[in-house]
């Protein structure tokens, strides 16, 4: 939905809309409007004409950036007090966060296969070091598997992940290519497509899903 609605904002724009003209019409919110159309560069006969509609166009870009401007800034402060909620982490910590992500994005069908997939590289990071810290995994059980694009650069892509990971190539999966129907929206959003965590042993598997059965009998009991 939000797509579609930045999609209609930014092609009323192009078209010369102003900002308020385009949230009247398309009945969305300023702040939202204007930080979409703000890339965007009007003719000189679109700016003639949204100036001529009161207020001179460069007033108008002037209050606008300043706006956003003072918005980020508020955002930034919020963002810069939560930060401070935390200086470190123990083990404890990243043994529970390990614990939870797993939950949430892991394999729990397979047993005796703990997998876990995302393209996220901070969550790939922060997995490796709950196997290896909290689960004491040994570097030759790592196994890496991708999944990507045919647009992508298949060896830059293996060097990444393995850089990201910590797990040599040679301990990766071939490489799975998805068809190249794939949309520029995810190429460009996953550039360096999906990873998974491979490691084939049972009792860790068993022991993780213990850890989890117990977290949510502690956290969902009445």
């Amino acid at each position: 939905m939000k797509l579609f609605e930045r999609q209609k904002a930014c092609l009323l724009r192009k078209q010369g809309k102003s900002i308020n003209e385009i949230v009247k019409e398309a009945g969305l919110s300023k702040a939202s409007v204007s930080g979409w159309v703000r890339d965007i560069i009007l003719t000189k006969a679109q700016r003639k004409r949204i100036s001529k509609k009161g207020r001179s166009f460069e007033s108008i870009e002037r209050r606008r950036a300043s706006r956003l401007f003072n918005e980020k800034v508020k955002r930034q402060i919020i963002v810069d007090n939560a930060k401070k909620d935390y200086a470190r982490l123990s083990l404890k910590e990243l043994k529970l966060i390990g614990i939870v992500l797993y939950l949430g994005e892991g394999a729990k069908t397979i047993r005796g296969l703990v997998r876990l997939s995302n393209s996220d590289p901070a969550i790939i990071k922060i997995m490796m070091r709950f196997f290896r810290e909290i689960c004491n995994v040994p570097e030759n059980k790592f196994n890496g598997y991708i999944h990507t694009f045919t647009h992508a650069n298949i060896n830059k892509t293996e060097k990444y992940w393995s850089k990201i990971s910590g797990i040599p190539r040679n301990q990766f999966y071939k490489t799975y290519i998805k068809p190249s129907a794939a949309s520029l929206h995810k190429r460009k959003t996953l550039p360096f497509g999906t990873f998974d965590i491979y490691i084939c042993d049972t009792k860790l598997f068993l022991t993780i899903m213990g850890w989890i059965e117990k977290i949510k009998d502690i956290l969902l009991k009445k």
